[in-house]
């Protein structure tokens, strides 16, 4: 394949019409649009003005420690317009999936109540979520533990409360190769600022996996399930003439190079301009498939162009 080039977004390629080749805009969340609970500068009003501009805007992220509802609060408090069917979740995805296969029985959860929230408003049972702290005599903990045999499936996502117990149970459950083994998406950390490396859920999810010696099915982006969720919630959405903004190369920019959207990495989160330079001389194609279309330094830089 032809070695792919990241542009500078800049006056010369708007000109060349790159508004007019997009009808829909799929953008991350963190690390794109907020730091945490903080809308990151000029961002809100450049999702407005291209709102305003007749885009649809389609929120995506990976992250599943909110529900729908949750995400829609949060973007209506910072700013961003938003409906609930403008909001696609791993934790929707979740259980959109189970809801596809028809599944009846319960879940395991290694995760947070964005994946239970939306279980729930399917009516598909799981097992309760939070605090699981090993115990000092863990061995004795070991000999007491039961198994519910009613679980079919294990989900992991981020887990603030991790603890070898959970751990254990996860592995225990996926020894029945029927059991369904879902991740939620394989991201390694959070967009943070400063010094701090925060895990995230690919961090769980690897550690099941390696215990378990399963593969988890993972949902989230790079994942083509995430554009089959969007495209029950948009039928009439055009991938071809949409763009998938976001921070980072291994899960926002290849989710749309393998899928053919164009794509535009932001310099606010996990990734950076240097990351893509270097990958750009590279002849492996999967490299290659992490270098995006375009760059901006912040999503905000876009409003000078409108």
């Amino acid at each position: 394949m032809p070695l792919r080039i990241c542009k500078e977004l800049n006056q010369t390629v708007v000109s060349s019409g790159f508004f007019d080749s997009i009808d829909y805009v799929l953008t991350d969340c963190d690390g794109v649009l907020w730091m945490g609970n903080e809308a990151i500068p000029g961002v809100p009003d450049a999702v407005h003005a291209l709102k305003n501009m007749g885009k649809h805007i389609i929120y995506v992220t990976n992250n599943s420690t909110k529900s729908r509802e949750e995400y829609l609060k949060k973007c209506e408090t910072l700013g961003y317009p938003a409906t609930m069917e403008d909001l696609i979740s791993t934790s929707y995805c979740v259980a959109l999936y189970l809801h596809s296969l028809n599944f009846k029985k319960k879940v395991y959860v290694l995760g947070s109540s964005g994946i239970t929230s939306e279980l729930d408003k399917f009516n598909i049972s799981h097992l309760p979520i939070g605090p699981d702290p090993v115990e000092d005599n863990w061995i004795e903990w070991v000999k007491k533990l039961q198994l519910d045999p009613e679980v079919g499936a294990v989900v992991v996502g981020f887990d603030q409360y991790v603890s070898y117990p959970k751990l254990t149970k996860a592995a225990s459950y996926l020894k029945d190769d029927e059991t369904l083994f879902i991740a939620t998406n394989r991201d390694e950390q959070f967009p943070t600022e400063g010094d701090l490396i925060i895990p995230g859920a690919g961090t769980f999810v690897a550690a099941v996996e390696i215990v378990s010696g399963r593969k988890a099915t993972a949902l989230g982006k790079p994942e083509k399930f995430m554009l089959d969720c969007i495209k029950i919630a948009h039928p009439k959405i055009d991938f071809s003439r949409t763009i998938m903004i976001g921070d980072r190369l291994n899960t926002d920019i290849l989710l749309g190079t393998k899928h053919g959207l164009k794509t535009l990495l932001v310099g606010t989160g996990i990734n950076s301009l240097e990351d893509v330079r270097q990958l750009e001389p590279s002849t492996d194609e999967q490299k290659q498939l992490l270098v995006p279309d375009y760059y901006l330094p912040c999503l905000g830089d876009l409003l000078k162009f409108i």
